[in-house]
């Protein structure tokens, strides 16, 4: 059922200044997202995603107290009304990257240097020793769990090719170091970063749904950039110079981003999610 009839009278109320049937909608891996002309509305998609509610938004007010050079969503309202819960945040203008807009060298050399200072950015704020008390640490064992629960939970849906598929990609995994000296949006896919076209050229706005933040590895949203825009920006994102190992972290998650996806679908009850994550895999 369509989030806007199934909860008209809470949207209504959160959402007074909009018309409820103009809002979109969009669909996250965790949340719907009702989008209004000032504020937008997360109702969680299972009773896991609303668990972390608070913990999202906790996560948000620490961001949003750096500077960082761009905007991240500040929460303004989190409860809950006849058992539905929710978070509101403030807007951010802007939109998402079209891909074709890289073709233009122009443009791709602006993107690409405003996601290397985004990038050194999240490092340095991973040194600070407020966001360091603040945010999750990613474990030093992160990605044996990962394969562990992998095998667990997952290979049970899979065919026999597809284990082998799986074995393949969580090999690459075999004591990767997990870095956790830089925040880690976690999911910094091109549909979560938010742009503006001034002078021709697009101008980085602001960077949503921040649910996994963390303190880990830059690999993480390294990977996450190219699976969204292609190895030309990440060509251009590992500049010589890089550390050593960086290029090959990347590839070895950013194959496992399926397997990701599924996992959590699976700990959270999302059969969809679970499905589309385990399609190449069955």
């Amino acid at each position: 059922m369509d989030v806007r009839v199934a909860h008209r009278a809470l949207l209504r109320r959160l959402l007074p200044e909009d018309e409820l049937e103009a809002l979109a909608v969009r669909r996250g891996q965790f949340h719907h997202v009702v989008v209004g002309s000032a504020r937008v509305v997360c109702l969680p998609r299972t009773r896991a995603a609303a668990a972390r509610l608070p913990a999202r938004a906790a996560g948000l007010r620490t961001l949003g107290g750096l500077d960082l050079g761009f905007r991240t969503p500040e929460p303004l309202l989190e409860g809950g009304a006849d058992g539905v819960p929710f978070l509101v945040l403030d807007r951010i203008p802007g939109e998402p990257l079209d891909g074709a807009a890289l073709r233009d060298p122009r443009a791709a050399d602006a993107v690409a240097a405003q996601y290397a200072a985004l990038l050194a950015g999240l490092r340095r704020a991973g040194a600070d020793a407020k966001v360091r008390a603040a945010l999750p640490r990613e474990p030093d064992d992160r990605w044996r769990r990962f394969g562990d629960g992998v095998r667990a939970e997952l290979f049970g849906f899979m065919s026999d090719d597809g284990r082998r598929r799986a074995e393949r990609e969580l090999g690459a995994l075999d004591g990767m170091p997990q870095d956790g000296r830089a925040v880690v949006h976690g999911d910094l896919g091109a549909e979560n970063v938010l742009w503006e076209w001034r002078a021709g050229l697009p101008r980085l706005a602001g960077v949503l749904d921040w649910d996994d933040v963390a303190l880990g590895d830059p690999a993480e949203d390294l990977a996450a950039l190219a699976a969204g825009h292609g190895d030309d920006l990440l060509r251009r994102l590992l500049a010589p110079g890089s550390e050593e190992g960086l290029a090959s972290r990347v590839a070895a998650i950013r194959a496992t981003f399926a397997l990701q996806q599924a996992l959590a679908a699976v700990r959270d009850g999302d059969e969809e999610e679970l499905a589309d994550g385990l399609s190449g895999y069955r």
